[in-house]
């Protein structure tokens, strides 16, 4: 069968996506790939569809333990016979498995990396064709990567025990230059066929907002969303704990998920958002690689990431549907030592050495750097993301909150020239200088006891920006360093330091032009490209179907249909069953199986 004809057949599309034939065509030809797909553009599809249209087993190494049994549970219901192996099963279960690879009934199975070594596990695939490798977050192997995995270093060894190499294919949605290199040598790909698709996710509003009181933003901000799902994500346990209980007390559906949580509780959490029993998921980045959750329709950032590569996964997982979602960051210049502090204080990784443990955080403090750019920037911030992926945008996108924002240029010469000659002063009585944090509160005439311990209540620059908020005098100074006036050093304690372009300000009558975000606290009416989801009580009833048969199934509802099928079945109200396999995200044996409930209700609808 061709790959157009298993495409409908099993998952309902008439289309692929760019880049994925591409893809499907080196594999069945014998080559393997790589492909650097954004989040939601179809990556799996690249794999399960060879591996309908290949004779023996597809093997899928996936870290994403948590959401295997979704995957397969996917699979299953459109037809396609799969299993997984990973830490979760029982005995019973897993030697279950193992008898059904023997016994050659699964097309595609997952299996987490560190599974591969398992001496009942390759003698159970020496039973067996495996004729498709598959790695998913392949960048996952390279040290250069945010989520590296000592566990994906295996892989070539693992290969080398199978009785015949088979093709594969390395797919992730986020690599760099550098991360796509080490892909490549590390997993040993051979001449492979690449396909970069673009990292751009049109439908997604990207925003940063700078609020008084974050607590009072995103309550505003959630209670807007309705009904939607979203994700909260925070930077530590705390954290996550505080802002969860804040919103259970303000009557909002929450649940968390972190490290420090019973394993039973973060699995039952997830499923309850999954499933749609919590509207909201609040997490740390422990949540980043295990959901596979279709209709989020925001991703909130509490606080400022590490890097951009985790931001832009972890953002990545609203709008999978394709439908309109935000994606918003609530900076406050306080994470930006989080960040840090949670960056030199890693737990050591004992396959490193402390040469490698220093080289990686000095990279990951050069990402920092990359990171709190974009919570800065006035620029698009489209443009800023793509453009550190490799990726030009000739135009600004028009759906972020620097496009849509209300900034205003202020000539900031004055405040400029003040600030320059308190850090000049600082660094008379100090020449090693002193962190932003003292340097400000001796502008703006603070009388702590640092403050006056360091006898920076004698400068003569002492005070002389009082009347200035302290966030205004911050973000001054970040226009400064922007501009390269000022260099905060990279060391454990950050210091601030005068350069030789000062001296331009300071004595050469240069001026300082800078644009500033209008202050907000009440979380904005985000601008945003109408939903093509149709409303109405159809719509509402093709869900509440959907509802019932996940339930009965003990499934989550996007793997009987997704909002956007259940959206186009609305638009063509199909009553024959020929129809119904018109509707994007019908297949034949999904059509078989729900098709009839679903025809009925539509048919009631129209009252035939």
């Amino acid at each position: 069968m061709e790959p157009r004809e298993l495409l409908k057949r099993y998952f309902g599309h008439s289309a692929f996506r760019p880049g994925q034939e591409t893809l499907i065509d080196g594999l069945l030809s014998g080559r393997d790939v790589l492909g650097v797909m954004p989040t939601g553009a179809g990556k799996s599809m690249c794999y399960q569809i060879p591996a309908l249209a290949m004779e023996g087993m597809t093997l899928v190494i996936s870290p994403l333990i948590s959401l295997m049994a979704d995957q397969v549970a996917a699979l299953n219901q459109a037809g396609v016979p799969g299993a997984y192996l990973n830490s979760a099963l029982d005995l019973e279960a897993y030697q279950e498995v193992l008898q059904g690879i023997r016994r050659g009934i699964y097309k595609l199975l997952y299996v987490a990396p560190e599974r591969l070594t398992a001496p009942a596990f390759l003698a159970a695939l020496a039973r067996t064709t495996v004729s498709l490798v598959a790695v998913d977050e392949a960048h996952c192997v390279s040290q250069w990567g945010q989520d590296f995995r000592p566990s994906y270093l295996k892989i070539p060894e693992f290969l080398e025990q199978l009785p015949a190499r088979p093709v594969m294919g390395a797919f992730t949605a986020t690599a760099t230059a550098q991360v796509k290199a080490d892909i490549i040598q590390m997993l040993g790909l051979r001449a492979p066929e690449i396909v970069t698709t673009g990292f751009d996710r049109p439908n997604l509003y990207f925003g940063v907002v700078r609020p008084r009181d974050k607590d009072a933003w995103l309550l505003e901000f959630v209670k807007e969303q309705g009904e939607k799902s979203g994700i909260v994500y925070c930077a530590t346990r705390k954290n996550v704990e505080s802002v969860c209980q804040l919103l259970q007390d303000r009557g909002f559906s929450a649940t968390r998920y972190h490290a420090g949580l019973p394993d039973q509780e973060r699995q039952e959490n997830q499923e309850d958002f999954v499933y749609d029993r919590r509207r909201i998921m609040v997490a740390t980045n422990a949540f980043g690689m295990g959901i596979d959750k279709s209709n989020v329709g925001y991703v909130v950032h509490y606080n400022m990431p590490k890097n951009l590569e985790s931001y832009y996964q972890e953002a990545g997982r609203a709008g999978r549907d394709g439908e309109p979602a935000d994606c918003i960051l609530l900076y406050a210049p306080k994470d930006v030592q989080t960040a840090k502090f949670l960056i030199l204080n890693a737990g050591e990784n004992e396959e490193t050495s402390p040469e490698e443990r220093t080289r990686f955080q000095t990279r990951d403090l050069e990402r920092l750097d990359q990171m709190v750019g974009y919570c800065k920037t006035t620029a698009c911030l489209r443009q800023y993301l793509l453009g550190y992926f490799g990726e030009h945008l000739a135009e600004p996108c028009g759906n972020c909150s620097s496009c849509q924002g209300n900034f205003v240029e202020r000539d900031i010469t004055v405040e400029a020239q003040k600030i320059l000659s308190g850090v000049a002063r600082v660094e008379r009585m100090y020449p090693y200088g002193l962190g932003v944090a003292q340097v400000i509160h001796m502008l703006r005439g603070s009388r702590n006891q640092r403050v006056l311990s360091l006898k920076l209540d004698t400068l003569p620059t002492y005070g002389i920006l009082r009347e200035v908020p302290r966030e205004q005098v911050q973000a001054y100074v970040d226009c400064l360093v922007e501009r390269g006036y000022l260099v905060v050093t990279k060391t454990e304690f950050p210091v601030v330091h005068l350069t030789v372009q000062a001296r331009q300000v300071l004595f050469q009558g240069e001026r300082v032009l800078a644009s500033f975000p209008a202050p907000t606290q009440q979380a904005p009416v985000l601008p945003r490209t109408e939903a093509a989801e149709p409303v109405g009580p159809l719509m509402g009833e093709l869900k509440a179907l959907r509802t019932r048969l996940a339930q009965a199934e003990g499934v989550p509802a996007y793997i009987i249909f997704s909002n956007a099928t259940l959206a186009d079945m609305a638009v063509k109200l199909p009553t024959t069953m020929e129809g119904l396999l018109e509707v994007s995200g019908v297949g034949s044996v999904k059509a078989a199986r729900y098709g009839a409930a679903f025809l009925d209700v539509i048919r009631e609808y129209l009252e035939i």
